[in-house]
């Protein structure tokens, strides 16, 4: 009986493993956390959203604002306060259009990107693949 090489058990090892686990995605956008304070919306977690996203506090919260036609402050670095009842859904929905809009590459479709303003235009730089796209500041 001979002894698997390194090689045919590597292979071995991958078939068994699910899709899920080989395919696995390096960046996931994350959830907002919060809850209900009478006729308010407090999301605990938007400090450290911003942070993942690697984007200003206020940037993300001018967008998510004007996206949800809602009033709102920053409470804290961290909290969100909305002037309605906005479900978590909803919230999340934003987040995720403001992640497609302002972080993710249209080109390789990763997140290392970065907002620079040049001159007029604002454009969303990839240090990944070097992509450059003007966006339009909706804020």
């Amino acid at each position: 009986m001979s002894v698997p090489n390194y090689e045919e058990m590597l292979k071995k090892a991958r078939k068994e493993l699910p899709e899920s686990v080989i395919f696995a995605e390096r960046f996931e956008i994350p959830k907002a956390k919060g809850h209900l304070e009478g006729n308010k919306t407090i999301v605990s977690n938007f400090g450290h959203i911003a942070k993942d996203l690697r984007r200003p506090v206020n940037h993300m919260f001018k967008y998510i604002l004007k996206e949800l036609a809602t009033p709102g402050v920053m409470r804290d670095l961290n909290t969100a306060v909305f002037g309605t009842k906005v479900s978590a859904t909803r919230i999340n929905e934003k987040i995720e259009q403001y992640t497609r809009t302002f972080v993710i590459c249209s080109e390789c479709g990763k997140p290392d990107t970065q907002i620079a303003k040049e001159g007029n235009v604002t454009n969303l730089k990839c240090s990944a693949c070097g992509a450059k796209k003007p966006i339009k500041s909706k804020i």
